[in-house]
């Protein structure tokens, strides 16, 4: 078996797929992007095809990884390692359907039966929060996540961190004690206003608090693990064991790979391991389409340190399209009490509805991240 062809599809809302042919006539699906550079990565995608992929045997996937990141003189950072995670996938995909097997049962079986899943809620004020969570919870979900906070200093006023403080409230209201809530801080405080805002989350209890600075100042991040006992998450934008390994040094609890980021299945099957010798818990970053959290779940079901599965099925941010658009068989990311119950389907366990996407390529509108500045006209980062 020797594949003929790789394709790529930029699809509404933000998403871009790849599809991998053989002469077999086995077909592997995969998501590699990057928010806002889904045409940058689409390049490199073809590039990395032509030069390591076209007229090899779509088995060899360790080989073929070791080739696509480590075969050039210049490597890493995100839009390769994009290229390779939405490769990666496909590979896996076909190897399952060649196999007839999911992924996970190639990666040495389940350890489980169903992954505990979360959904973001949104919400300025605590009582448009309180009733968004409600509405989960209602809906079965048992975890939410939500955005510390919106447009902020990152060194918090005390009014800021009120704020933070009167929406965690409103979640833990919401769930009750049973229930449980993240929050999202994406890298936007310094370590001084992280340890800040972390010490007016800590009688809330939440489940863990992402991103509380930038994964540039990863080495600094053990000054906040340090001075709370909330648990600490991060590595969404750290896309291989060399850059998770400092986090894990820190003291992180949570590692958040992102399945079409940080090198694909394989490279996240080892984050995962390596994760487990720090005793920290993994987390998969998906706000992506079907294919990103398929992999993430054929990840979740042979991972023994797997926490919590995050999704982004009718997230509030899509915008003319929606996961469920591209896939045949609905079924299988269907809800059950908040979890998600194990694919035996092969390879990734999901249909791709190729006819869909192939309709959808082309159609979706230039993404970018907003950007917005300080009222002194400085750059606020992410």
């Amino acid at each position: 078996m020797r594949i003929t062809r790789v394709e790529t599809f930029a699809v509404p809302p933000r998403w871009l797929f790849c599809r991998i042919e053989t002469d077999s006539g086995l077909v592997g699906w995969g998501e590699p992007v990057i928010e806002g550079r889904a045409q940058t990565v689409r390049t490199a995608v073809g590039e990395l095809a032509e030069q390591f992929l076209i007229g090899a045997d779509p088995l060899r996937i360790e080989d073929h990884w070791q080739l696509m990141t480590k075969g050039s003189f210049y490597r890493g950072g995100p839009v390769l390692s994009s290229a390779v995670a939405g490769l990666d996938q496909a590979l896996w995909d076909l190897a399952g359907k060649a196999y007839a097997a999911p992924a996970h049962q190639l990666l040495g079986g389940p350890v489980r039966e169903r992954v505990r899943a979360y959904c973001w809620v949104g919400g300025d004020e605590p009582a448009a929060v309180r009733d968004q969570v409600t509405a989960q919870v209602e809906a079965g979900f048992t975890a939410v996540k939500m955005n510390a906070s919106g447009r902020t200093d990152r060194l918090p006023t005390t009014a800021a961190l009120d704020a933070i403080a009167r929406r965690a409230e409103a979640a833990r209201e919401a769930l009750g004690p049973e229930g449980d809530f993240a929050v999202d801080f994406h890298g936007r405080l310094t370590t001084a206003g992280a340890r800040r805002a972390l010490d007016v989350l800590e009688p809330y209890g939440p489940l863990f608090v992402e991103e509380p600075v930038l994964p540039e100042y990863t080495h600094l991040i053990g000054q906040v693990t340090g001075s709370t006992t909330v648990p600490v998450a991060t590595g969404e934008r750290l896309f291989s064991r060399t850059q998770v390994l400092p986090a894990l040094q820190a003291g992180v609890a949570v590692i958040q790979p992102d399945l079409s980021h940080a090198g694909g299945l394989s490279e996240a099957r080892r984050i995962a391991s390596l994760a487990e010798t720090f005793d920290v818990l993994v987390a998969p970053h998906c706000p992506l389409g079907p294919l990103a959290l398929a992999a993430s779940l054929q990840l979740a079901f042979c991972t023994p340190n797997f926490l919590i599965q995050e999704q982004s099925i009718g997230i509030h941010y899509h915008s003319g399209a929606e996961l469920l658009d591209y896939v045949l068989d609905r079924e299988v990311f269907r809800f059950h009490e908040g979890h998600l119950l194990r694919p035996t389907g092969p390879g990734l366990g999901v249909t791709i509805d190729e006819r869909a996407v192939r309709e959808a390529d082309g159609t979706a509108a230039d993404w970018h991240n907003p950007t917005w500045r300080h009222p002194d006209g400085s750059f606020a980062e992410w």
